[in-house]
């Protein structure tokens, strides 16, 4: 099971948290209020009346306050026209935002037909104007209402859309409402571990955006969680911090929630004085704001801790009382809480053939909400979440792999072309040395045979020159020959003498 935040920390971060910020929060609804009365335009005033309907969780003031943007919206919308696109778009986004809360207050008083012509209303514009937060708003609402009705596969279905949209916008609060109504889902089929690990995430986001108002409802739904795992201690520290949240947040509805299931934690350890105490007060303030879906759960709550006191009397007349408010709204989980209720009271007043009904509607509506269709529709839808999401993933990464090969093709391209360029220079070089080579070669050549014919000249010459002086040297012995000797010389003269 995925760990909770330590208690201590996360406790002492909303106190931190909220008596800082709520302070600030009531400044600004007045400051809006005061900046209202002097606003010129009527955009300016849409703006101002829709930050009011955000941030107020005050039901009569942000209904109020939603009804006049509502107007302020269809009055510009008539008189523009289609003659300024921009401004009509403007108008478009706020007369949207105005129909989707008025869907929120229509299913919050059980009225789930109207509630969804009103989404719907929204959604068309949103997707006119190709607003994605509005339009994954609207998914999340939807899916609620199917989720109300116990159509399990519609409600994740929608819940899946507006994560998507959520998560490509980054839109950390969509987020966190979306992992919110998914881990109600898997709550209501009893996969407790999946419950919790979708509300701490959800309970992260919401911490990191100072999301009050959802910290108190992850906050309840995590004490759910404990309730049903049967840690008492821990659920009770979670519910009572969600209703202080709620209380200085003057959430109604939360607290009706928050009373409520803090009465179950007082029911199952035994303190039913407690408990019945606690139910009634969450009852009527839930009469009071006219919340079906917590007047349900009170009139069950009420009518199961008479059962357990021994006042089958009152019991019986509490449930069903539930069991006929329900008949308009059509809540199935409501509805099976009412049917084991009745089954209960039934048995022990030995009736048993109502007994049988009720246990026969309890069980049928038991495994509408839980049973192995639907809990193989909530895997695949969100095994086709988790795909899709790493389909996108993938697809980013592919094309980020394909932009990094064309990036390295084009590398190779260019280095193609240097070294085919390198090549075609080197031949021409080549070429250029080879022809080179052949004038050297071909000079040389002709340098060896000049170098030849001198050579053979001087030979030539050189013999002549022999010649010339064997010549000379024969005439000479010739002429010695015919010529005195010295020593004949010496003797004529001497003898002369």
């Amino acid at each position: 099971m995925p760990r909770l935040l330590p208690i201590k920390y996360l406790f002492t971060l909303f106190l931190y948290l909220v008596g800082i910020d709520l302070k600030a929060q009531n400044k600004t609804t007045n400051q809006l209020l005061s900046e209202l009365k002097f606003a010129k335009h009527d955009t300016t005033r849409c703006n101002i009346l829709n930050t009011i309907v955000e941030t107020d969780a005050d039901e009569s003031v942000w209904v109020k306050y939603n009804m006049e943007m509502k107007a302020l919206a269809e009055q510009n919308l008539k008189k523009l026209g289609d003659n300024d696109a921009v401004l009509k778009k403007v108008f478009l986004k706020y007369l949207s935002a105005s129909l989707n809360n008025c869907g929120y207050l229509s299913d919050s008083k059980g009225n789930t037909t109207e509630a969804v012509t009103y989404y719907n209303q929204s959604l068309d514009i949103m997707l006119e104007i190709g607003n994605k937060e509005g339009i994954a708003t609207i998914y999340n609402n939807i899916g609620f209402i199917y989720d109300n009705q116990g159509n399990v596969t519609k409600a994740l279905e929608y819940y899946s859309k507006s994560l998507k949209i959520q998560e490509q916008i980054q839109n950390k609060k969509g987020i966190a409402q979306c992992y919110n109504n998914i881990a109600s889902i898997y709550e209501h089929q009893s996969d407790l571990n999946k419950a919790i690990e979708y509300y701490n995430k959800s309970l992260k986001l919401k911490i990191s955006i100072n999301d009050k108002l959802g910290m108190a409802t992850s906050l309840n739904n995590i004490g759910n969680i404990f309730i049903s795992q049967q840690n008492y201690n821990e659920a009770f520290l979670y519910l009572q911090k969600s209703l202080n949240l709620h209380y200085q947040l003057k959430n109604k509805t939360g607290i009706c929630i928050a009373l409520n299931n803090l009465a179950r934690v007082n029911k199952y350890q035994g303190n039913l004085d407690k408990a019945l105490s606690l139910c009634l007060e969450s009852y009527k303030l839930s009469l009071e704001i006219d919340d079906k879906e917590s007047i349900l759960s009170c009139l069950n709550d009420i009518g199961e801790i008479y059962s357990l006191k021994g006042d089958y009397l009152k019991a019986e007349k509490y449930v069903l009382q539930a069991i006929e408010i329900n008949k308009k709204v059509g809540y199935a989980e409501a509805e099976k809480n009412s049917a084991m209720h009745l089954y209960n009271i039934y048995k022990h007043k030995n009736n048993n053939k109502d007994a049988l009904k009720f246990y026969e509607l309890f069980i049928m509506m038991r495994d509408s909400i839980n049973n192995v269709e639907t809990k193989k529709a909530s895997v695949k839808s969100q095994l086709k979440y988790e795909y899709e999401k790493k389909a996108a993933a993938d697809s980013v990464k592919v094309a980020e792999e394909k932009k990094l090969t064309t990036v390295k093709l084009k590398q190779e391209k260019i280095q193609r072309y240097f070294l085919y360029g390198g090549l075609f220079l080197t031949l021409v070089f080549g070429i250029f040395m080879f022809n080179r080579f052949r004038i050297t070669q071909k000079q040389k050549r002709v340098i060896e045979e000049q170098k030849l014919l001198v050579e053979q000249q001087k030979h030539l010459v050189e013999e002549k020159q022999k010649e010339v002086l064997d010549s000379i040297h024969y005439a000479k012995r010739i002429q010695q020959s015919l010529l005195p000797t010295d020593k004949y010389l010496e003797r004529i003269l001497k003898a002369k003498k």
